[in-house]
């Protein structure tokens, strides 16, 4: 019974996790009709930004996608989102766990530019960086197209696109590329999930190194993500709360909209339903309760007064027999 609930549940949070995305799940080309882009409404869709590649919502306010190599941007960010959802992770942990002679300063910082080094963290930093840009260079001029995935991208944007994907290293161990269906559809829909969650941990980073730079604290210093509390618990559990009864989707009109499911209104009716009769079987046994208190009352009153009449007749036995003597 417990193994069917933790399933279900995990089922249910990965279905929660993934629901911003699915609306994704869709053919190349998708915004090929609008004349507006999705992300800023106001502004005219940029003509190379159709929808057909995966993270493409039509957001390029300084036209960078008219002058320079669209192929080679998408690289680029695929690269830093990658390294960035590292460097979210591994920051506020070097600063939990990491030993003090790695960290920076007083207050056990992350080394970075902006916090500074110490010797030993600037050696370790730059044998980082040097193995990285090693890598970069080896990789920069790669050829896919003749690997496994790369022959599926061929076919996936055979139509649409004379490249191939960018990110492919031809890297999925434990076949998690095909978790939506092994399609070009299903394998959108997983470049999708990266590269949003690359574009946060981007954002995410950002923001931890520009807190330290103006505070000198670390990001792991009184936050309810990385110190023991109730707070967050609080608000996970109402993220899968709202997941259980409602849903976000963007459509061609509005850009955010919330709706209750058809699913959430059966729960909440069958909540509704468990509550009342709940309420019924308590109020019942309430009056039992009641009920019971009242005999056992009863029944150590009448003990008590029969208790007592016995104890005065003793003591009446008991002092007319002393009288007695006494004469």
């Amino acid at each position: 019974m417990v193994e069917k609930l933790v399933s279900r549940y995990a089922a249910r949070l990965i279905i929660i996790l993934t629901r911003p995305y699915t609306c994704f799940l869709c053919h190349s080309g998708r915004y090929n009709e609008r004349e507006m882009s999705v992300s800023i409404p106001f502004l005219k869709r940029p003509s190379k930004l159709d929808g057909t590649h995966a993270g493409d919502v039509g957001f390029d306010p300084l036209g960078l996608s008219e002058k320079l190599d669209l192929y080679t941007m998408m690289e680029a960010e695929t690269r830093h989102a990658r390294l960035a959802m590292l460097a979210v992770v591994g920051w506020p942990l070097s600063e939990l766990f990491g030993p003090n002679f790695m960290l920076h300063g007083p207050n056990h910082l992350a080394p970075s530019v902006l916090n500074g080094f110490d010797p030993l963290s600037f050696i370790t930093v730059a044998g980082i960086l040097g193995g990285i840009g090693y890598f970069e260079y080896q990789s920069s001029l790669r050829r896919v197209d003749d690997k496994p995935l790369g022959i599926k991208h061929k076919e996936d944007m055979a139509n649409v696109w004379k490249y191939g994907v960018p990110g492919d290293y031809n890297f999925d161990p434990l076949n998690l590329y095909n978790m939506f269906g092994d399609s070009a559809d299903g394998r959108k829909a997983v470049r999708e999930l990266e590269i949003a969650h690359g574009r946060w941990a981007m954002g995410g980073i950002t923001a931890f190194a520009a807190w330290e730079a103006l505070t000198g604290h670390a990001i792991v210093e009184n936050s309810m993500f990385f110190q023991p509390n109730l707070l967050l618990p609080v608000f996970g559990a109402a993220y899968l709360a709202f997941g259980f009864f409602y849903e976000s989707k963007n459509t061609d009109q509005y850009l955010f909209q919330v709706e209750k499911t058809s699913e959430g209104e059966v729960r909440m009716e069958k909540i509704s339903k468990d509550l009342s009769e709940a309420t019924t079987e308590a109020g019942e046994a309430t009056k039992e309760l009641r009920g019971f208190i009242g005999v056992a009352a009863d029944l150590v009153f009448d003990t008590a007064k029969d208790l007592r009449n016995k104890y005065d007749s003793a003591t009446d036995d008991y002092t007319k027999n002393v009288m007695k003597n006494i004469k």
